[in-house]
């Protein structure tokens, strides 16, 4: 069982910037053996995926919507991924979530269509215009 905190949101102007952690515990495997990925949602919408890292950092896998503008990161001595968000659109405003799988690969980077096992209760992200 892995365990995942999301920090860092918080109301930011349009054109701002945001930075997000995703802290794990409580797993009996080391952090480095998870696939960790960004998702939001806002009112009335689907979850939507936005990024993911693979095990060694190494490769990513960005949606389209936030590829140039928010950039994942893993710390795996802290256990710890973050999303760097800049430029912040007001249609960014949402629930952000982390999210991780236990996966052999160590440059697996998954996408979209990745089922993943654990999920954090989410951090409010409001980006006023």
């Amino acid at each position: 069982q892995v365990e995942l905190v999301e920090s860092g949101g918080g109301l930011v102007q349009a054109g701002g910037s945001l930075r997000l952690s995703c802290a794990a515990s409580g797993s009996g495997r080391p952090f480095n053996r998870y696939l960790v990925a960004w998702f939001r949602q806002a009112p009335g919408k689907d979850s939507e995926f936005l990024v993911a890292v693979s095990r060694d950092g190494g490769s990513t896998s960005y949606a389209d919507s936030v590829k140039g503008r928010f950039t994942i990161s893993r710390d795996n001595a802290k256990n710890t991924v973050y999303l760097q968000m800049n430029s912040l659109k007001p249609e960014d405003t949402a629930v952000y979530y982390c999210a991780a799988k236990f996966v052999l690969s160590s440059d697996y980077a998954g996408g979209a269509g990745t089922e993943y096992d654990y999920w954090g209760q989410g951090t409010q992200v409001t980006v006023s215009s």
